[in-house]
């Protein structure tokens, strides 16, 4: 079964000119937790995508992929 990629962290933090290492200081999370998340390896909390989206200040839906086809 492939693995489904559900979120954009990686993406935005490229378009942000931001880094894993960055994100995680800010959230208070080790950089291994961040780098798990934009692998999509796992999948960060409501909560945690809405900090994410603040730190990065972009709406949070740009950090989810679309349903949409």
């Amino acid at each position: 079964m492939a693995k489904l990629r559900l979120n954009r962290i990686k993406l935005v933090l490229v378009e942000k000119e931001k880094s894993g290492k960055d994100l995680a200081k800010h959230l208070g999370k080790t950089e291994t937790t961040v780098s798990r998340w934009a692998r999509n390896e796992v999948q960060p909390t409501l909560e945690t995508l809405y900090e994410i989206s603040a730190y990065l200040k972009v709406d949070i839906r740009e950090l989810l992929v679309s349903t949409k086809e």
